[in-house]
């Protein structure tokens, strides 16, 4: 654990490769194509060959992609991000099935027998089965498409008392406790925002449109249906998304609504609007855990460090290597994310910071992530390690909560402690009816013909549904675009429900810690060690929790955040 992370020697690739053309590559997999996997001893040197060649790819297109995101104004970093796509990504495609293909007529393709194999050979046929040549170029002209959005926001700035402020600071007012100033600051984010709406709506029309094509190119009726088999929804499917839509309303929702109404009571206001969401209710002023993006990192190590060395470890080492850019920036994407790197097996985490306990939640939340990356980096192939979203948060939204020992790093205050620790366990439920809205909000646009106004209506009334004690009178306009803030409509159609119900593992791996930590740090460990070579559901087995979204669940769950909250003192 001492020393840091470092590229293993390539065997099959060359180590001065240098990705300026298809020709470059083009060799290793013809390589692989021409193969005679005569025994399987043979097929499974193949696959780990085919597994480096993966790794240094998904390396060489994230750091592109982590450099653009950095500075979106330079247009060299985004027309390499865009060149990978352009030139190398549909070649890489079309050579992938076909080295599938020959993987899977393999006379000893039945023989890869081992329990590590088998979502992998699942994967691979259901990838098969939905593969088409005429959507190679148009995947990749999407992919180029959907990184409009990160420019076109990473663009927007407001200026409040004379200050040029991104929209991520500018937010930050809404935890003032000047109730006028909130709303200034809202209005003048959302006035900005409405400036873009026409571009934002024409780029998601666009989007609509070329997913649809794909699936239709595919066989498939709508981009939904397309979706969940590309994502290899193979644990749950459509109505099992519907059902959990109507346990969030009948469990959560009525929650958070009690909440809501303290919190009107509580600031002796009439009604109670989207910019008195995030004051703290005391009166306070909002909390300020850490100074500069060189505290928010030591804290984090030193919270971690309480909680499992490991974890704290895993934090300084991407420090060292300088893979963790932190701090909000006019011209920088926003968002935040961890990316992983396959080949070195320590990723990159990129945030948007400007001081707030939010930054806390979001650094640990990225934290999980790449903690589960270093759990899973020496597993055998890079297949192993393609995660499917919900065991990928499982990891982060577990960490928000199990991190909360740790916090008296963050804040040295009691009184202060327990106000984000409320903050988290609020946050933890509010999530989820947010998270419901989205998902619904996708199923309907990708199976209902629709325009720009239906669009709007359709969003205005799924949010009050799952929200119904905002007053959003005279503020119609901007309740009907407030989906357009969702990066993930955009640029990850379809992921968001994965945050839900890692939400709910979460709570329960909380619960457990909060009974027995070290049986509890044990299996979360273990399960993250795993990648994706077992079912969803055996890998929340594994980390002493269900994979499930029945009421009974939901309500049991949501009853525990609610004992925990009533009980910080």
């Amino acid at each position: 654990m001492n020393k840091l992370p470092s590229k293993k020697p390539r065997v099959f690739v060359s180590e001065t490769l240098e990705i300026t053309s298809w020709e470059n590559i083009k060799i290793y997999f013809e390589d692989l194509l021409n193969r005679d996997l005569k025994s399987v001893s043979v097929l499974k040197s193949w696959l780990i060959d085919r597994s480096e060649l993966d790794a240094v790819l998904e390396e060489d297109m994230a750091w592109r992609y982590i450099k653009m995101c950095i500075d979106t104004k330079n247009k060299e970093l985004s027309e390499s991000f865009n060149f990978f796509i352009r030139e190398i990504s549909p070649n890489i495609s079309l050579y992938n099935n076909k080295l599938d293909k020959k993987l899977h007529s393999s006379l000893y393709f039945k023989d890869l027998k081992e329990d590590k194999y088998k979502i992998y050979k699942r994967s691979l046929e259901s990838s098969l089965s939905i593969f088409r040549e005429k959507n190679v170029s148009l995947k990749s002209k999407m992919t180029e498409k959907e990184q409009e959005y990160g420019a076109i926001c990473g663009q927007m700035t407001v200026e409040i008392d004379g200050e040029k402020m991104t929209m991520q600071k500018a937010g930050e007012i809404m935890k003032d406790n000047d109730r006028s100033k909130r709303e200034s600051a809202y209005l003048k984010i959302w006035n900005r925002r409405i400036k873009d709406k026409d571009k934002l709506d024409s780029l998601f029309n666009d989007l609509i449109s070329m997913r649809q094509e794909i699936s239709h190119n595919a066989g498939f009726s709508n981009f939904r249906d397309y979706k969940f088999k590309d994502l290899g929804r193979f644990d749950y499917d459509v109505d099992d998304c519907f059902q959990f839509h109507k346990s969030i309303k009948e469990c959560v929702v009525p929650v958070i609504s009690q909440w809501e109404l303290e919190r009107k009571k509580s600031l002796k206001i009439d009604s109670l609007k989207p910019w008195d969401l995030s004051v703290d209710t005391s009166g306070k002023k909002p909390l300020k855990p850490f100074k500069n993006e060189k505290d928010l990192i030591s804290k984090t190590v030193k919270c971690l460090n309480k909680i499992d060395p490991y974890f704290g470890w895993c934090i300084d080492s991407m420090d060292k290597m300088g893979h963790l850019d932190l701090s909000s920036r006019i011209g920088k994407a926003p968002g935040g994310f961890n990316y992983p790197l396959y080949e070195i097996g320590a990723p990159f985490i990129y945030m948007n910071s400007v001081g707030s306990s939010n930054d806390v939640t979001v650094m640990l939340h990225e934290g999980g992530h790449a903690i589960h990356s270093f759990l899973s980096r020496d597993l055998e192939l890079t297949q192993f390690k393609g995660l499917t979203s919900e065991i990928a948060e499982l990891a982060s939204m577990s960490m928000e909560l199990i991190s909360m020992d740790g916090w008296d790093v963050f804040y040295t205050n009691k009184e202060d402690l327990n106000r984000a620790k409320r903050q988290q366990l609020r946050r933890s439920l509010n999530t989820l009816p947010w998270v419901a809205t989205v998902d619904a909000f996708q199923h309907w646009i990708y199976t209902n013909e629709h325009d720009n106004v239906d669009r709007c209506r359709k969003w205005s009334s799924l949010q009050s549904n799952f929200s119904p004690n905002v007053d959003w009178s005279g503020l119609e306009d901007i309740l009907n675009y407030q989906w357009q803030k969702q990066l993930h409509l955009y640029e990850v159609p379809f992921y968001y429900i994965e945050y839900a119900m890692a939400q709910l593992g979460a709570i329960a791996v909380w619960k457990n810690y909060k009974t027995n930590k070290d049986l509890s740090l044990e299996q979360y460990k273990k399960a993250l060690s795993l990648g994706y070579t077992k079912s969803i559901g055996e890998i929340y087995t594994e980390a002493g929790i269900e994979f499930n979204f029945t009421s009974d669940y939901i309500k049991d769950l949501c009853d525990f955040v609610v004992s925990e909250y009533n009980n910080i003192k």
